[in-house]
């Protein structure tokens, strides 16, 4: 009885309410993700049983290549086929695979270095769970600021009434993402409200907001430091022990340095290695003479070179 009932459930919410492709794609989403995440964690933990990286000619290919190649036959696909059934599922399902593997590795992106196993890396797992979450509220039919797209507002008092919410509720969102407040200022797009609270509150010190505003109110900048010790310390430990469940530790060791850091480091480890094998192929100098030694050489030297000279001629 409850598997019918979920069958129904899904035919009347989900099929009928036109949101299949949307549904798969967050199905897609999140399987990509779990699945990827376990796999790179058992490379990780070097199981032998399992296939490691891809890396043919000793290139390391990321799986975000392939989320890229994901997201570009599905989006051409979709207009490829107008968007019709049953192509638009298929292809809402793939790009949820496309998405998942893409987003997992967003902090690559960000950094344009491999920092996926670092402090730095943690971002991409931000970026995957408000992914998911903002599919969620869609699919479940919460219509930001209520707005529905090709229904037009009544009168144009309302429709400039609308224009004038979304424009105010934007600005609270940046406001709130330069008070560094990630979760609230993105979340309070789809929800008005968050993103209110956010830009009211103080802003944490290591902020934009807080560099620019709070050096010339030190009350403010103590009242930030306080309550980071206080409330967001203990929620970071609570996030940081989550993403640890979800996606694993990272290294203990900080994140690579830059491209042009392993270069120069690179190149410094070359030249120490020039100058090593040019020491040891210069041959081993003689110990150095002392003074008195030196002053007798020179003198007998003089005196060799006076004595074969002979006797000077005299000109007539």
């Amino acid at each position: 009885m409850q598997i019918a009932g979920l069958v129904e459930g899904y035919r009347e919410h989900i099929v009928a309410a036109h949101k299949q492709p949307l549904f798969l794609l967050l199905v897609g989403f999140i399987s990509s993700f779990v699945l990827i995440r376990f796999s790179v964690r058992m490379i990780r933990a070097q199981v032998r049983w399992w296939p490691g990286n891809i890396t043919p000619g000793g290139l390391h290919i990321h799986h975000m290549v392939f989320g890229v190649g994901c997201l570009l036959v599905a989006g051409i696909g979709v207009f490829a086929t107008n968007g019709g059934h049953p192509w638009i599922d298929w292809f809402g399902l793939l790009f949820g695979i496309g998405c998942g593997l893409v987003l997992d590795e967003f902090a690559l992106i960000l950094h344009l270095e491999d920092v996926y196993w670092s402090e730095q890396g943690r971002k991409s797992v931000d970026a995957v769970i408000l992914g998911i979450l903002l599919t969620a509220l869609l699919l479940t039919g919460y219509v930001p600021l209520g707005v529905v797209p090709g229904q037009s507002s009544s009168g144009g008092s309302g429709r400039w009434g609308l224009v004038a919410v979304i424009s105010v509720n934007a600005l609270m969102s940046v406001i709130a993402l330069l008070k560094g407040k990630l979760w609230t200022g993105l979340l309070g797009i789809m929800v008005p409200g968050l993103s209110w609270i956010g830009a009211i509150r103080l802003a944490r010190p290591a902020s934009p907001w807080a560099r620019w505003r709070y050096p010339e109110r030190p009350r403010r900048l103590a009242r930030a430091l306080r309550r980071e010790r206080r409330l967001h310390a203990r929620a970071d430990r609570a996030k940081t022990w989550v993403f640890d469940l979800i996606a694993g530790a990272p290294d203990k060791v900080p994140a690579h340095h830059t491209a042009a850091h392993r270069m120069a480091e690179a190149m410094a480890a070359r030249a120490a290695a020039h100058r090593e094998a040019t020491r040891s192929a210069r041959p081993v100098e003689a110990p150095e003479r002392g003074a008195d030694q030196r002053r007798r050489t020179v003198q007998a030297g003089r005196a060799r070179s006076y004595l074969n000279r002979g006797p000077r001629r005299r000109n007539p």
